[in-house]
């Protein structure tokens, strides 16, 4: 592996973690809303992208642990914001999808997060946005080729 590399990885890394959390840190600002833990908002994603998923392949598609999931589950489901049904060939198997409150809620934060960049968008130049819009590309890219990598591994 080429150093030069890894000061690049690190350099954008530390980028876009800051971009994360300073949104983070501007939605706490504009909603009333508690902020979910990062993996119950991507379980929720994963839910509503997916509807009828399984604790197994939400785990598998999120790469952690079976009983970690259904933790995350549990906590969803009693906050009224995942749903479980029993599987129609094996009753033991729990279906998930997520209720009309996380709906709301998710579409609520997409919008909110939304609007908090583009008004950070509308401040920079024209070149500066044009180079960002022509990253998303090239960043898409790059997390196919983590995840595949992580699939490898």
């Amino acid at each position: 592996m080429n150093d030069l590399y890894v000061a690049d990885a690190r350099e954008l890394l530390s980028a876009t973690g800051l971009l994360r959390r300073t949104i983070r840190r501007g939605m706490r600002q504009v909603t009333q809303t508690e902020p979910l833990q990062p993996t119950q908002a991507e379980l929720l994603r994963l839910a509503e992208s997916k509807p009828g998923i399984t604790v197994m392949a939400a785990a598998q598609e999120m790469r952690l642990a079976p009983n970690t999931v259904s933790t995350l589950v549990r906590a969803l489901t009693e906050a009224d914001l995942l749903s479980r049904s029993r599987g129609t060939t094996d009753g033991r198997t729990a279906l998930l999808s997520i209720t009309e409150r996380a709906r709301k809620r998710l579409a609520e934060r997409r919008d909110l997060r939304a609007e908090l960049v583009a008004r950070a968008l509308g401040r920079l130049t024209d070149a500066d946005r044009q180079a960002l819009l022509g990253a998303v590309p090239v960043l898409l890219r790059l997390a196919e080729e983590v995840e595949a990598n992580d699939r490898a591994a």
